[in-house]
């Protein structure tokens, strides 16, 4: 494949460059380093062949103190099992805390029903002094797992920074989950305390979440303790002591971060749990702070004087990196409850009103406000806004131009891609390099990202895996339980022996962007020419008559493979012969005549994950006769009851 790389449709100006921290951070270099570079290909170059020196200069340009000196920063460069700044002692918390600044707010939250309080950073630091000092007298120590049950508010922020200030572990499930997918990841790692809200506000409306509180509390064995946030009456299960929330702010016992090893667990994450057992993901204090350092402070130019808000629940990764924005000092702002409520121009207010200079949502927000035809510029003044990023999914070229059109023609679009697995990015955002539509700016610094084909090949402007050559700091330390490492092995490196694959396809452009495809397990392989279903999606979804739809390659040993395009129609349309031909022809049109769908079916919804990804490799499995059961877990799932329309279809279906 050949092709010329696309004009800019936005430059950075000269300022803007100047003042950004990705220039201060070359120039940081230069004077300390002795190292001079070009461009920023140069400085990926050189941050990608020699990793020790360019994350020992991340540990230094973000002013990381350590208590203890270390003896390399790179002591062993092997994947998976890189050793990184042994000897070295930190903790992510007392970094935080090193941007204490009287006045300043260090969380803004807004809730549901518009109101917008602030968090400042002396009473922030007081609190989790005071709840890590609560935690240690019930009994929590180094390496023990306290978990929480909990919404997008300050206290789960602060109750965070007090376990990892205690070297304890962090683990978090979003209240929308339901019980037996939440103790599918929490029993794994035998927690000590667990943290719960008895409900939360969404869409206009109280979800009472006490039955799945009560439910928890019994079927977690190894708890000594139950932090409650509500009110006494709110949950009063006797199987636990009670522990209220308020009176661990109140204490006025202060416990000091400890200082730990570089690799000491500060967080457990989880795989999607659409398919099988969760991968209980574990990564460390030191890796987190520095790839969150790298990724917010230089790739989306946060610094102290910004409001930093990516809307998340706290069951998605990007609520860790949300979090992250207090490593830079600056001003986090939490928006919590439904994106779309009491409308799609909710959040594009809530910049405004929070004062937030750069922000992030998953790309279905940005296209969900696309087709309900939103104004973002005239629902709120959103002149202080620098950045806009996305990520979760690929961010059609459609809605690019859509921001540009309706938002500012001068504003910086910085799209990610990375994934709860690394805790971080592997595609990013530049404040000093061009953006051209469709694209990712760059590879991120640090990351050794490459289109792989079948052979370990790299390729040049195709399409291939995305692998990662390089050894990061916040790859997973282990998976929980997997004490021989043979699952982690077999998660990132059995494709490509010492390679990280990703599972996505990936196209690196010769200006040195990049182009997320879908999942590799998910691509359309039609007469062995690859297509990523962003591409499916991005025609289909433009059309008149379309809300939504889900498209599976259904590959048969000895048969011929079969295309179905499952469409939600728009209200008041359609699937008749005329919209399939109409679909058939763009299709042909703008993706191939290779990649036209088999059969074209109308469905009632479109199955996404709780963190807005689409089901296609678990609807993929069940129409290949895997049970429903085994291939897809409700309780992950944003709208489990469609999956009722999808066994009954599969079990209709007839491929041969």
């Amino acid at each position: 494949m050949t092709e010329t790389p696309p004009s800019p449709d936005w430059t950075p100006a000269p300022e803007f460059v100047r003042r950004s921290n990705m220039a201060a951070f070359q120039s940081f270099l230069a004077e300390t380093r002795d190292f001079h570079f070009d461009d920023y290909a140069a400085l990926w170059e050189w941050s990608v062949s020699e990793p020790g020196a360019f994350w020992d200069a991340i540990m230094a340009f973000g002013k990381v103190e350590t208590a203890t000196p270390w003896r390399a920063a790179l002591d062993d460069p092997r994947l998976p099992g890189a050793v990184w700044f042994p000897g070295a002692t930190l903790n992510y918390t007392a970094h935080v805390m090193r941007h204490v600044r009287p006045g300043r707010a260090a969380i803004r939250h807004e809730a549901e029903d518009g109101t917008l309080t602030d968090l400042d950073w002396e009473t922030l630091r007081d609190r989790t002094a005071a709840v890590a000092a609560g935690l240690a007298a019930l009994g929590v120590r180094r390496g023990d797992r306290v978990v929480g049950y909990l919404p997008n508010t300050p206290d789960t922020v602060v109750a965070f920074l007090a376990t990892a200030s205690l070297g304890a572990v962090w683990s978090l499930c979003a209240p929308d989950m339901g019980a037996a997918t939440v103790l599918e990841r929490f029993r794994q790692i035998e927690p000590k305390v667990l943290l719960t809200a008895s409900g939360y506000a969404f869409g206009g409306t109280w979800r009472d979440r006490s039955a799945e509180v009560s439910e928890l509390i019994a079927g977690l064995p190894t708890l000594a303790a139950w932090v409650s946030m509500d009110a006494a009456e709110a949950v009063d299960d006797g199987s636990l002591a009670r522990t209220d929330w308020a009176a661990l702010c109140a204490s006025k016992e202060r416990a000091a971060p400890e200082m730990l090893p570089f690799d000491h667990p500060l967080w457990i994450v989880y795989s999607s749990g659409t398919t099988g057992t969760p991968k209980a993901i574990v990564h460390g204090h030191g890796g987190v702070m520095l790839e969150h350092l790298k990724l917010l402070g230089l790739h989306c130019d946060i610094g102290a004087d910004d409001v930093f808000a990516w809307y998340s629940s706290t069951g998605w990764i990007m609520w860790n990196v949300q979090v992250g924005g207090l490593l830079t000092g600056a001003t986090v702002a939490l928006a919590e409850g439904s994106p779309g409520f009491p409308d799609n121009g909710r959040l594009w207010r809530f910049i405004e009103r929070a004062g937030v200079t750069v922000f992030g949502a998953g790309a279905a927000w940005y296209i969900a406000c696309m087709k309900a035809g939103i104004v973002p510029r005239e629902e709120a003044d959103l002149s202080a806004v620098k950045m806009l990023g996305s990520t979760g999914s690929p961010l059609p070229p459609e809605a690019y131009a859509w921001i540009y059109e309706t938002v500012r023609p001068d504003v910086w679009i910085a799209p990610i891609a990375g994934g709860t697995d690394l805790a971080g990015v592997f595609l990013a955002g530049a404040p000093t390099l061009p953006v051209r539509i469709g694209e990712m700016q760059c590879r991120a610094l640090g990351a050794g990202v490459h289109a792989f084909d079948a052979d370990g090949n790299a390729l040049e402007n195709d399409v291939g895996e995305l692998v990662c050559t390089t050894p990061m700091p916040s790859m997973p330390l282990f998976f929980w339980g997997d004490a021989d490492g043979s699952r982690l092995r077999e998660s990132y490196f059995d494709t490509y022996p010492g390679v990280w694959r990703h599972g996505d396809w990936v196209r690196i452009t010769p200006d040195g962007g990049g182009i997320i495809y879908g999942r590799s397990d998910a691509t359309i392989n039609r007469h062995g020419i690859r297509m990523g279903t962003a591409d499916i999606y991005r025609v289909v979804e433009d059309m008149a008559g379309i809300a939504d739809s889900l498209v599976v390659d259904l590959e048969y040993l000895g048969k011929t493979s079969c295309m179905i395009l499952f469409v939600k129609l728009a209200p008041g349309a359609s699937l008749d012969e005329s919209l399939e031909a109409a679909i058939v022809a763009e299709l042909k049109r703008r993706v191939s005549p290779h990649h036209v769908p088999d059969d074209i079916v109308a469905t009632p919804d479109i199955p996404y994950t709780l963190t807005g990804k689409k089901l296609e490799v678990p609807i993929k499995k069940r129409l290949l006769g895997q049970p429903m059961e085994a291939v897809a877990t409700r309780d992950a799932m944003a709208n489990p009851d469609c999956l009722t329309w999808y066994d009954r279809f599969a079990r209709d279906f007839n491929p041969g």
